[in-house]
């Protein structure tokens, strides 16, 4: 029973708790044995909240689309009033949230329950979940390799049944890049679809979006229908939409133009499964009618690699400033990972034009991969460069602390050009290697333009489904 429900995505869980095939106690029980059993293993649940979690089932009536299905915070950024929020750093020892960011409160009147936070790279800053703190969150597909980051734990935790579906974040691919290790869905929402608020109107310069990893495209969809929409305050938001999101995931995409590349951006190599899981898409896009074309917006690798650096750096220096107000300590190297620092040194260096500087690069970028979308109507390419690593590929050396930095740039070259227009961009689990290892493409739609997405992506989920490989994961006969 425990198996059949958590196999679930959480618009099932959530039909069955509403026509009382089910407990709201048993489905919180189920989501907790789950972890109980597998997290020790995989390590993508780093804070449990089972006693909140229980106060709320056995409370007041919960409603909303998704009433008493269990959900996860990711430890990054986003504040639980009462929870500990550490982003994956000593630095932040165990600071607790005194009150819920917005995008929480929504989640909250969604009727999920909250049940724990997932593991992150510490700040958020690499596009893999193994932080020195908390130690690495492993692949349910392969438990040697990684889950990609930043929303790592976020990702194995849905691909391992734990719960339906899990909070995110994202400012260079960090619900992308995990989706497409961990064989998940992963959508970044278009800049200002989803609040920041209270505390922040953009972060890092307007890269991050906030949403989540799921199991199946409606989830994604009615989830966003809960809680997009300005907040009090923000100082811009995406543009209104025609209809809620879920009714597009019924709705025929229509004959789409489709341009394809898997030349990575900014010059890195592209691993050959990479190709083949972008070409074998390509394929199954012509066969549902689609018009697929050779494209690419035309954009100067170095360009845009300095100009995403020079945010994110200041950014990072920004942010450790910012948890040192909060904490009452100066930063220091002790506290934080050889990284982590020499990011945090670098970014003071970085001087307010120079900040500023960037920020007009970054919108000129944008306009330039604005017109390529004037007559494109979704860019597919891989989502990484490479199958999902091996543990301890990002790793520093006491003679290269920013290797891992590097190798960042180099498996991650696809999502940020989403991050730095604002795009909505999706990483679908549609291939799977002759390793039995989840591929992602990536689908980055027009500004504003979710729906185009979540039409297209229900097409493909219903011509290819995967939840029949996610029932699968972690079955007793292949422990």
């Amino acid at each position: 029973m425990i198996d059949e429900v958590t196999h679930l995505d959480a618009t099932g869980q959530a039909a069955l708790v509403r026509t009382r095939q089910i407990k709201p106690e048993e489905l919180l029980e189920a989501a907790i044995t789950r972890i109980e059993l597998h997290n020790p293993r995989i390590n993508a649940v780093i804070t449990t909240m089972y006693d909140d979690g229980l106060r709320l089932v056995s409370g007041e009536p919960r409603e909303g689309p998704f009433a008493y299905v269990p959900f996860l915070l990711k430890d990054l950024g986003t504040h639980c009033q009462g929870a500990r929020l550490t982003e994956g750093s000593r630095f932040l020892a165990d600071y607790r949230s005194d009150h819920d960011s917005q995008i929480v409160t929504r989640i909250k009147q969604a009727g999920l329950i909250i049940i724990g936070k997932t593991n992150t790279p510490e700040f958020g800053i690499l596009g893999t979940t193994e932080p020195e703190r908390f130690g690495p969150t492993r692949n349910p597909w392969n438990l040697g390799r990684s889950v990609g980051g930043s929303s790592g734990g976020a990702a194995a935790a849905v691909a391992a049944s734990f719960v339906p579906m899990s909070h995110g974040s994202d400012g260079g691919g960090s619900i992308r890049i995990p989706a497409a290790c961990c064989g998940v869905f992963g959508l970044k929402p278009t800049r200002g679809r989803n609040p920041l608020g209270p505390d922040h109107g953009e972060i890092f310069g307007g890269l991050v979006a906030e949403h989540a990893l799921t199991r199946s495209v409606r989830d994604s969809a009615r989830l966003l229908d809960a809680t997009s929409g300005p907040d009090v305050g923000d100082p811009y938001w995406a543009p209104a939409i025609d209809r809620p999101f879920i009714e597009e995931v019924a709705r025929e995409p229509g004959r789409l133009r489709i341009a394809t590349s898997t030349q990575s951006p900014t010059g890195s190599e592209v691993h050959p499964d990479c190709v083949a899981a972008t070409a074998d898409v390509a394929r199954l896009c012509h066969e549902a009618g689609h018009e697929v074309i050779e494209g690419r917006p035309d954009v100067d690798p170095q360009r845009l690699s300095k100009t995403f650096d020079t945010i994110w750096r200041a950014s990072i220096a920004a942010t450790i400033d910012g948890w040192a107000v909060k904490v009452g300590a100066a930063p220091r190297s002790d506290a934080l990972e050889p990284l982590t620092w020499a990011l945090y040194e670098s970014g003071k260096r970085i001087g307010a034009a120079d900040y500023i500087r960037a920020v007009d690069d970054l919108q000129a970028i944008a306009r330039q991969v604005g017109e390529f979308f004037r007559d494109t109507d979704v860019w597919l390419t891989p989502t990484v460069s490479q199958p999902p690593p091996v543990l301890g590929w990002f790793d520093w050396s006491e003679d290269e602390p920013m290797r891992g930095y590097r190798r960042d740039s180099e498996f991650c070259p696809f999502p940020p050009i989403a991050n730095i227009t604002g795009q909505p961009s999706m990483s679908m689990p549609l291939y799977w290697n002759s390793e039995n290892l989840p591929i992602g493409v990536q689908f980055t739609g027009r500004f504003g333009e979710e729906s185009t997405l979540f039409r297209l992506a229900s097409q493909l989920e219903s011509a290819r489904p995967w939840s029949g490989r996610l029932t699968r994961l972690l079955r007793p006969e292949s422990e």
